[in-house]
């Protein structure tokens, strides 16, 4: 079942993430949409994506039969404190001259004339948000308007920032990405704040971030009864509570396992079990 925005867009209801793939990025994203897989989440972010890479993978997946209006990609602008050397954009140009290039540039790279959605990958402070925040999310809601991009979102973001970003905003957010950590109720406060708006949540790291979770007996209990595995119980329960899960594998058969988690039903007691686990 696809998730859908307060702007009533319609979002796949998994996504496959491609940081830290490296040279690898164009095959796995090509296994991924073999798989099933039909959102694809990068950043122009030469530490941590391969961005024009993807474009490889979509440009290879076009040839066979895959077309750009079958998938949903999401890409973000990252600010100079989540950039090397290599930035994509005049780092020392203004701040909406760094967002225009920035976004120009994922549009050459991923071979399109629209995005899905766009992301601002972080704020620029830790606590609250600044004039440059401020800059920035006016010129994104700027490809907004223009029909750029369907949808308009932030990642790493806390519950305070996300209020007041919601509370300033002219176009509030469609979507926030966060890391998810089970010992914080899986990013309960900021998932509610969410809810209240309308806004998809898109979690991420729910495996790499929740290790010890998975020597837990309750959720091994859980996979057992259900005939599964653990990490498509913690997707599971991700579907369940209305969050969009990212999953990151390498392996083609963890890519289609981790798609049968839209196949399971978890009970609410199992749903219990997986909230408070960490906590």
């Amino acid at each position: 079942m696809p998730l859908t925005a307060y702007n009533n867009v319609l979002v796949p209801s998994f996504m496959y993430g491609t940081a830290w793939k490296k040279e690898a990025t164009t095959q796995l994203v090509q296994l991924a949409v073999a798989a099933g897989f039909t959102a694809i989440d990068t950043a122009n972010q030469l530490i941590h994506y391969q961005e024009a890479l993807v474009g490889e993978a979509l440009l290879a997946l076009a040839q066979q039969g895959v077309t750009r209006d079958r998938l949903f990609l999401q890409t973000k602008f990252t600010p100079t404190n989540g950039q090397d050397h290599r930035t994509p954009y005049d780092a020392s140009a203004t701040l909406t001259t760094q967002v225009t290039q920035s976004f120009d540039s994922s549009l050459v790279h991923l071979h399109t004339d629209y995005l899905d959605s766009y992301v601002l990958h972080g704020p620029y402070q830790r606590q609250g948000l600044g004039e440059a925040d401020r800059e920035v999310w006016t010129t994104i809601e700027g490809f907004y308007r223009s029909g750029k991009t369907k949808m308009i979102g932030i990642s790493n973001v806390t519950a305070e920032q996300l209020t007041q970003l919601c509370a300033q905003a002219t176009v509030k957010p469609m979507t926030v990405q966060n890391r998810c950590y089970a010992a914080l109720g899986w990013d309960k406060e900021v998932r509610e704040i969410c809810r209240a708006h309308g806004i998809i949540y898109q979690g991420f790291s729910l495996l790499t971030a929740n290790r010890e979770v998975f020597a837990e007996p309750g959720i091994r209990a859980i996979a057992q009864r259900l005939g599964t595995g653990l990490a498509q119980v913690v997707f599971r329960f991700a579907m369940q509570v209305g969050m969009l899960p990212l999953t990151g594998t390498t392996n083609m058969q963890h890519m289609k396992d981790d798609l049968q988690a839209e196949q399971l039903t978890l009970t609410a007691e199992d749903m219990q079990v997986v909230e408070t686990i960490g906590m």
